[in-house]
């Protein structure tokens, strides 16, 4: 790919296009951590008011490359230039004072602080030496109103749902009045309604002049949103397409340097043993009159937008959250979970939408972290047997094709979909009748998520049950036997793998 004149104020990128105004450039940027190359001669170029993808598998390079354009990493060599100026040795701050902010994957707010205090820190509004709280909501309220967003200003942090604190993170970066806003897995825990709304965002900022990094495993948003879309593969520049040139097959080729078929396979569900059934359960609030069971074998899908309670009926179950009422049976025996204690002890797994927060404990190794649910199962008078934990945890490692250079290597260090992995094989290592899984594929690339789709199927023919969360329509649909739609914590269907559609369920989850 040839170098960029950063210099020039206008060049013309593609002779498809009309004339650009080039906003942000990289040529030959390069970073290696303990000699092994992370990002090898890397290329991009972003224009104004334009919306460009940066597509990859997980491990690929976009994180150290957009660590990098903010300020978080020094790269070991190349060039970036913002408005034709060098800012490669900047640190955060300046970059941030220069235009460009980011919205992070994993949510970067402080919980006690409410929703106003987090999108005004480091740029509070002071009065008398003290920070004016009354400015700072009405300017938040004023901000969240005008890009649609119904969140009450002074609600603590910890309070909000993943959905909502990504909404604020996405608020946060346009109060920056950034003239490029990174965004990674904006939609990740985000419904329907509320992509539409993301979308509209992006639709008014672009109207404005602002461009955009976007970065996403979700390839029906990309063709919806995208100009252009640059892919990276094993840490180096593979290509930069116009979005309307490529299909998702192409696209997928191009990620991962290989063909998928099919990410979901259709199957037979056979009668089978009910394993959980879930009997009139309440909650004030959240969910009231739940009702539904999971066949060994089965997966059954929970769908519904924000706020429909899908989470909370999940953490009841596995005893995170207390009910008002209602009836829990595993296997037909009446349970009583206090605890997640209870609830591996009676055979139930949960693997939560949040993997970092509730998943795995990042400076602990993967085999501690895939233990860690079953250790008492492994010890004799308060001696761990490290044989027996090491056999148990390598032989899972292995069926779930858990990608480390060894199982001593911290967790933090692996790609999404291989931590997604660990979490899962702690969560099988406990033997459970039954697996909740919420979000399963969030913010994992394509090919990790057909490897934990192909994982699912391969548990199920063994007879396990799976309760499937899921925001992603295609994925309930493509890996449900059955689903269960859900309105403002209450159930409004259960529909059949035949019976079912997006227009259905969505019809459903609006009433």
């Amino acid at each position: 790919m040839r170098k960029f004149p950063w210099k020039q104020k206008k060049m013309n990128l593609n002779k498809m296009q009309p004339a650009t105004e080039p906003i942000l450039g990289v040529n030959s940027l390069c970073k290696s951590f303990l000699g092994v190359k992370a990002l090898n001669d890397i290329h991009f170029e972003l224009n104004k008011g334009e919306v460009h993808a940066l597509l990859g598998e997980n491990g690929a390079g976009k994180s150290t490359f957009m660590k990098i354009l903010i300020g978080l990493l020094k790269a070991d060599s190349g060039s970036i230039y913002f408005k034709g100026e060098p800012i490669e040795n900047l640190d955060v701050h300046a970059i941030i004072q220069k235009g460009i902010s980011m919205i992070h994957q994993e949510i970067l707010m402080i919980p006690e602080l409410s929703v106003a205090q987090n999108i005004f820190l480091a740029k509070e509004v002071n009065r008398a030496f003290f920070i004016d709280e009354q400015v700072i909501n009405q300017k938040t309220e004023t901000l969240l109103r005008s890009m649609g967003i119904d969140i009450e200003v002074s609600e603590k942090a910890k309070n909000l749902s993943i959905a909502q604190l990504q909404l604020v993170e996405i608020a946060k970066a346009v109060s920056n009045e950034a003239k490029v806003i990174i965004m990674d897995e904006p939609s990740s825990a985000l419904s329907e309604l509320e992509v539409e709304l993301l979308f509209k965002i992006i639709a008014d900022l672009k109207s404005k002049g602002v461009s955009i990094i976007y970065i996403s495993h979700k390839m029906d948003e990309i063709f919806q949103i995208a100009d252009r879309i640059t892919i990276l593969r094993d840490g180096k520049y593979i290509a930069t397409k116009n979005t309307k040139d490529l299909d998702k097959s192409g696209l997928i080729s191009l990620m991962v340097g290989r063909e998928i078929k099919e990410l979901f396979t259709a199957k037979e569900l056979p009668e089978s043993e009910v394993i959980l059934k879930v009997e009139n359960l309440n909650k004030k609030g959240r969910f009231s009159n739940i009702n539904f069971e999971v066949h060994s074998g089965e997966v059954l899908g929970i769908a519904g937008l924000m706020g429909a309670g899908r989470t909370e009926i999940a953490r009841a179950i596995y005893g995170l959250d207390n009910f008002d009422s209602g009836e829990i049976r595993l296997k037909g025996k009446k349970i009583s979970i206090k605890s997640p204690k209870d609830a591996i002890a009676e055979g139930i797994g949960y693997v939560s939408e949040d993997r970092k927060g509730l998943g795995f404990i990042p400076e602990l190794s993967v085999k501690q972290n895939i233990s860690l649910s079953s250790i008492s199962a492994y010890s004799k008078a308060f001696l761990i047997d490290k044989k027996e934990e090491q056999k148990a945890v390598k032989q899972i490692a292995e069926e779930l094709q858990i990608k480390a250079s060894n199982l001593n290597k911290k967790v933090k260090y692996l790609s999404g979909g291989n931590q997604q992995k660990v979490v899962i094989a702690r969560v099988l290592l406990a033997k459970p009748a039954l697996v909740i899984l919420d979000e399963p594929s969030r913010g994992i690339d394509i090919g990790a998520k057909h490897e934990i789709y192909k994982l699912i199927r391969q548990l199920t023919e063994k007879g396990l049950a799976v309760l499937l969360i899921s925001s992603e329509l295609p994925e309930i649909l493509g890996m449900s036997d059955r689903i269960v739609v859900l309105s403002k914590g209450k159930q409004k269907i259960t529909l059949t793998q035949k019976e079912a559609s997006q227009e259905k369920i969505m019809h459903y989850a609006l009433h």
